[in-house]
């Protein structure tokens, strides 16, 4: 089993977040990143995104968007917003949203995931 971390990334953006998720024994290498910002009801997810080498069928690892969406569940919990998060789709992934993150697709291009999906995802992803 691989440990993976998830640190903040600091920049210039002071209206968002950015995460960046790696393993324990190489911390240099960026798996997958997340920016979001905090609303007053939810957590709006504005970029999620796997490093090259993770996504596709011949990936190196297995769930760093998952790792990621869960985490901006997490924060949304903390915030007591109810795990709410959102995030606009490209059209091609609705789908695979709504059966991987258990999100609603709510119109347009947007999706929500509501409370008890983010609580799934966290208990998937965060056992501890």
């Amino acid at each position: 089993m691989v440990g993976l971390l998830i640190g903040k990334v600091n920049l210039q953006q002071n209206d968002r977040d950015v995460y960046k998720l790696t393993i324990f024994n190489n911390q240099d290498i960026i798996q997958g990143l997340l920016s979001f910002t905090i609303k007053s009801d939810h957590v709006f997810m504005h970029l999620l995104e796997s490093a090259p080498f993770n996504r596709g069928k011949d990936k190196v690892y297995e769930g760093v968007p998952g790792n990621l969406v869960a985490f901006a569940c997490k924060i949304s919990f903390q915030h007591n917003n109810d795990g709410l998060v959102s995030f606009h789709s490209k059209s091609k992934l609705i789908e695979h949203y709504k059966r991987t993150l258990g999100a609603y697709h709510f119109k347009g291009q947007l999706m929500v995931i509501p409370t008890d999906a983010a609580q799934k995802l966290i208990d998937k992803y965060f056992k501890t």
